[in-house]
């Protein structure tokens, strides 16, 4: 029976030339076939069955071969090539609804790949061919041509791979575009993105801040504040390089052009093994890692800045991404380019200088230059290349009448960085894959301070300079498990100038230090479950220091709608950002990086653990984690003191303990969500005050509501951002001045007001010819709310005390062009 039943299969598969199959069926049913030879040459069918009747037959042999059979009278049949026809439709995401570009669609004969907004246009033979899209990420999909013939063109939504949904623990976290992910990290991918209240460009540092736990106590996108923890204390990577400049306009927009950035993933604790620095959390941005082989491209302009983007294809294995952005200030001043200017500017040499000295042409100017490049060397190695380039200067002259000859010197300041980096993915085998990268990263601070009066040139600079070197090996032990190890090596060498040319006084100061690190992390994942264990070791050479830092990350699904979080890490930092006087660098940028010498500028390092809860269902979310923080070995000049502490020089801690929670609402085509964050964060300097004090970054109170509506191509987003006052130490009222000096009140004993903003922002985006136009608008601060956040005291020359006070924007419009090729 068994054998009986193999050889009928084997008949079954086995297929005839259709011009047999013809000649049988003429001699069977006395039929005559009408056909040219070209028509039916290469096909093939499966033998005849004549237990079927002859028009059965011979639909069998129209379905097999895509012919048209056509039965005449007089026993003639024709055959003939069949009429085209065209079907289209769009291939979308069922979760953010949005298109999925480059999906394969293929049919019996023909293929394409849809376009960015998910479509595609194909020819098939019948209606009846199948039609198979498939897309990396997602479960293929086969549907019969007939279900995309339609004047509306059909929607067709691909279901994610399952290896894709167990990596995603939550979607939709606040917005389409943002998921939690299992390892803990909350990943922004800009595909997906709809909008968030203020903006109308993806940036990529400023979206960041709306994610429970994130914000910038000065408002700015260069002093993220992670959890109560300073700038400095943030990895920040860009495609595998680590950054020491993140902002443009000195810190009111993102450095990193986010038209050619992808996705970025921000790491609140629990941090991968692999991963060194940011004892306060990681901020990771990555390019495109897919060759295109279509060109694409945008070119668009807003009340900043214009921009450009290219991906373009090299072949069939390569591909090549660039971008670029241009500050418009040497051709128009905008209302928001001013806007931006008197912020940075403020209680500064660039506002306002003294005596009888003019300040006059104040320009400023910014660009960056982005490059990615990937090839596929063979099936199982991939090389990508990275080069950036972000600069900004700014200069203005400064006038007086000296001996009564009128007398003009210019002052500047510029910031610049490089990043490049090269990295070799091998995949050795289903098993085994490897990662080899090198990157370098230079940073330079400049300025030159023209003092008129003194005729004295003083200059000043910082300069970062690092290499570093990683290779990765990933073992799957399992389908379920997975082993991580590798090895890394950092050279960090930092530069400190300050030049006076009269009297010539000239100090340089450059330090370095190589750490040499390896790493293991071992990962278990099934639908529920997810553990990953990791272990870091750190060898400092100049200190013969060694640095032990366990990672643990657990994720348990339970109930069908819960799940609970559990994370840990010890980290540890050597280059910190540190304010030696107010006035350095004309005030603008007054932090210099510096590295540790394990004595009066010690190593950080932290300790955190945090335990959440989470609860999804029917478009609802909510989430709740408390957090526990203690960093140490941080200093005086690195926190920024402008109170009493401001001229000391000593080191301490600070100890969070937190709550972040978050609610969101999703319908069909728009969201709601409202989050809350409780943070005690305090400081322990044993030899300032005996005890603990309020932290430069305690906000003991954050609360964000928002909400999206997107609608095809429309997305109206407007939000709510509420939070305590900054602290600040005010001096002693009527006792302001004691031997001489400001006498202050307990540090940080006071607040400024609360800070308010309501921001808003709309999206269009519309097709004409063969481009897509995207248009939008935004207003920061629509309220125009003064909010006060920092401010030093100093003694006039008249003997009283003066507060000078740095304000937040006010209201700020923004409008945005952008053609998609």
């Amino acid at each position: 029976m068994v054998f009986f039943w193999s050889g009928f299969c084997i008949a079954q598969d086995k297929k005839i030339p259709l011009k047999q199959a013809i000649t049988e069926l003429e001699a069977q049913y006395n039929y005559t076939f009408n056909y040219a030879e070209e028509t039916i040459q290469g096909h093939g069918v499966t033998p005849l069955n004549f237990s079927l009747s002859f028009a059965e037959i011979i639909t069998s042999l129209q379905e097999q071969t895509f012919l048209t059979f056509k039965i005449l009278n007089n026993k003639l049949v024709s055959i003939a090539s069949p009429t085209a026809v065209t079907i289209c439709g769009f291939v979308k995401d069922p979760e953010t609804q949005e298109g999925i570009p480059f999906a394969t669609v293929t049919g019996a004969k023909n293929a394409t790949v849809t376009d960015e907004n998910g479509y595609f246009s194909m020819q098939v033979l019948t209606p009846k061919e199948p039609v198979t899209i498939r897309h990396i990420g997602y479960e293929a999909s086969s549907e019969i041509a007939v279900t995309f013939i339609s004047d509306t063109c059909t929607s067709v939504f691909l279901k994610p791979a399952q290896e894709q949904l167990q990596a995603v623990l939550l979607s939709s976290y606040l917005v389409q575009g943002i998921s939690k992910m299992n390892t803990g990290a909350l990943q922004i991918n800009f595909d997906q993105f709809t909008a968030l209240p203020g903006l109308i460009e993806t940036d990529v540092l400023q979206t960041t801040q709306a994610l429970p736990g994130i914000q910038s106590t000065n408002e700015t996108v260069s002093n993220i504040n992670i959890r109560g923890g300073s700038n400095d204390q943030n990895l920040v990577l860009w495609d595998g390089i680590k950054m020491y400049q993140t902002g443009h306009f000195f810190g009111l927009i993102s450095a990193f052009n986010p038209h050619i950035t992808e996705q970025v993933t921000v790491q609140k604790n629990g941090t991968s093994a692999s991963y060194t620095d940011g004892v306060s959390g990681s901020i990771k941005m990555e390019t495109e890692d897919q060759i295109n082989k279509k060109f694409t491209g945008s070119l668009g302009a807003n009340l900043i800045d214009a921009n450009v983007f290219l991906d373009i294809p090299l072949g069939k294995t390569s591909s090549l991404q660039l971008g670029g952005r241009k500050s418009l200030s040497d051709l128009v001043a905008t209302p928001t380019y001013d806007a931006y200017f008197t912020r940075i500017s403020q209680d500064t040499e660039v506002e306002s200088n003294v005596g009888n000295i003019r300040n006059t042409n104040r320009s400023f100017d910014f660009y960056d230059l982005s490059l990615r490049w990937l090839y596929k060397v063979s099936e199982k190695d991939r090389v990508r290349l990275n080069i950036l380039y972000i600069d900004n200067i700014l200069s203005f002259n400064e006038n007086a009448t000296i001996n009564t000859i009128p007398t003009t010197r210019e002052s500047s300041v510029a910031q610049n960085s490089f990043g490049a980096g090269i990295v070799w993915q091998r995949s050795w085998s289903n098993a085994l894959s490897t990662t080899f990268q090198v990157y370098e990263s230079d940073y330079n601070l400049r300025a030159i301070n023209a003092s008129i009066l003194d005729g004295q040139r003083f200059l000043q600079e910082n300069s970062v300079s690092e290499t570093g070197i990683k290779t990765s090996a990933n073992i799957t032990l399992q389908k379920t498990q997975a082993l991580t190890f590798g090895y890394e090596f950092i050279e960090t060498k930092v530069t400190n100038l300050d030049d006076v040319d009269v009297p010539l006084v000239r100090t340089l100061i450059g330090e370095v230090v190589r750490t040499h690190s390896g790493f293991g992390e071992y990962t278990f994942q099934t639908k529920n479950s997810t553990l990953i264990a990791g272990f870091r070791y750190n060898y400092l050479d100049k200190f013969n220091a060694s640095v032990l830092e366990p990672r643990l990350r657990f994720t348990q699904k339970f109930l069908n709608y819960f799940s609970v979080e559990v994370a840990g890490e010890f980290k540890h930092q050597i280059t910190s950002q540190v304010v030696n006087f107010q006035n350095d660098f004309l005030g603008i940028e007054k932090r210099r990086w510096q590295l540790s010498n394990n004595t009066s500028v010690p190593i950080l390092k932290s300790k955190q653990g945090s335990l959440g809860i989470n609860f999804n269902t029917k478009g609802w979310l909510a989430r709740i984690e408390g957090y526990y923080k203690y960093v140490d070995g941080i200093t005086t000049q690195e926190q920024g003191f402008q109170n009493q502490f401001e001229f000391i020089k000593t080191k301490g801690s600070y100890t969070v303990l937190g709550v972040d929670a978050l609610l969101r609402k999703k319908l069909k085509d728009i969201s709601f969500w409202l989050s809350y964050s409780f943070m005690n964060n305090e400081y322990t300097f044993e030899s300032l005050v005996a005890n603990a004090f309020p932290s430069n970054y305690d906000i003991p109170h954050s609360i964000t509501f928002g909400t999206t509506y997107a609608y095809n191509t429309l997305k109206v987003t407007a939000g709510l951002n509420w939070r305590s006052g900054n602290p600040t130490t005010r001096p002693v009222e009527g006792n302001e001045i004691v031997n001489g000096a400001i006498n202050y009140n307990a540090p940080n004993s006071d607040r400024f007001e609360d800070y308010l903003r309501i921001d808003s922002s709309a999206l269009y985006k519309f097709t004409i010819a063969n481009a897509t136009i995207e248009a939008g608008v935004s207003v920061w601060n629509l309220l125009n709310q003064t909010n006060t956040i920092g401010s030093f005291y100093r003694i006039n020359t008249e003997g009283i005390v003066e507060e000078n006070t740095q304000r937040s924007l006010g209201i700020t419009p923004n409008a945005m062009l952008r053609v998609i090729l």
